[in-house]
C-alpha cells in the first residue's frame, strides 16, 4: 500500500486559512506535503470549486481536513479521485440534500446559540464581544481577539447550500469532536460523526481546537493517512 503525503486543509466559517498554522507545522515537521485552501466562503459551490482546484494539483492521494463550516465543502468536494480519505474536526457532516443551515435548525435543548449577528447584505459575522467565549475560549486572548477583529464574511448562500453526493458514503472517516464547543454541541457531534460511521476521537477543546490543540489535531489526521482503510 502506497504511503500518503498529501494533507489538505480547508477552513469553516467567519475565518480563513492561517489558523491552520499550528496543525501546518506539526505535518510539515512529520514529512507530510500540506496545503491549505483559502476558501472565499461566499456559496458552497465556489468553495467546493477552490477545493477541487487544490486537489487537481497533487501528485498523489491526500486526506482532505476540515473544520466547521468546511464539513460541508469536503463533504462534496471529498468524492474527487484524489482524496483517500476524510477528517472532520468538530465540523459539519450533512447527507444528501442537507446544508448547514438545515443541520442547525433544530439544536438540541439547552444548546448554547452561536452569537450570529443578522445578516448585512447577505454576510454574516459573530458578535465581536462575545466571539472568543463561543468560539474560541481555549484560545489565549490575543489570539482570540485577532481572530474577532479579522472576520471572514460568511455568505448566506455558502450556509444554504446544500449537498449533492456525500463522500463519507465512499470514503472512510475520521471525526475529532471538541467536547467544551459552544459553536457546534458536542452532542451534535456525536450524533453526526456516527452517522457517517467515522472513526472518533474526542479531546477537550473550544470550537477553535484546531487553533489550540494543534497536535492532538494533527495526530487525528495522522492517524488517518497512516491507516490501511485510506492508504488502500
Amino acid at each position: 500500500m502506497a504511503p500518503i503525503n498529501n494533507i489538505v486543509l480547508v477552513h469553516g466559517g467567519f475565518v480563513d486559512g492561517s489558523g491552520w498554522q499550528g496543525v501546518y507545522d506539526h505535518l510539515s515537521a512529520d514529512g507530510f506535503r500540506v496545503a491549505v485552501v483559502q476558501n472565499p466562503t461566499i456559496s458552497l459551490a465556489g468553495d467546493v470549486a477552490v477545493t477541487r482546484q487544490v486537489l487537481d494539483s497533487l501528485d498523489g492521494p491526500a486526506i482532505l481536513v476540515w473544520h466547521s463550516y468546511g464539513g460541508a465543502v469536503i463533504t462534496e468536494a471529498g468524492n474527487h479521485p484524489n482524496v483517500a480519505a476524510l477528517v472532520y474536526i468538530t465540523a459539519f457532516a450533512p447527507d444528501k440534500d442537507e446544508s448547514v443551515s438545515t443541520l442547525i435548525a433544530d439544536p438540541p435543548p439547552g444548546a448554547p446559540i452561536p452569537p450570529i449577528l443578522p445578516p448585512q447584505n447577505g454576510f454574516l459575522f459573530l458578535d465581536r464581544a462575545k466571539f472568543a467565549a463561543s468560539f474560541a475560549a481555549d484560545v489565549p486572548e490575543k489570539a482570540a481577539a485577532f481572530l474577532a477583529d479579522s472576520q471572514v464574511p460568511w455568505g448566506v448562500d455558502a450556509l444554504g447550500g446544500t449537498v449533492s453526493e456525500p463522500a463519507w458514503r465512499t470514503k472512510p472517516s475520521w471525526y475529532l469532536i471538541a467536547t467544551e464547543d459552544r459553536m457546534i454541541p458536542p452532542p451534535a457531534q456525536r450524533a453526526m460523526s456516527e452517522r457517517i460511521g467515522a472513526i472518533v476521537t474526542e479531546t477537550p477543546g473550544s470550537h477553535a481546537v484546531y487553533v489550540s490543540r494543534p497536535a492532538v489535531v494533527a495526530a487525528v489526521i495522522t492517524q488517518a493517512a497512516e491507516s490501511p482503510a485510506a492508504r488502500s
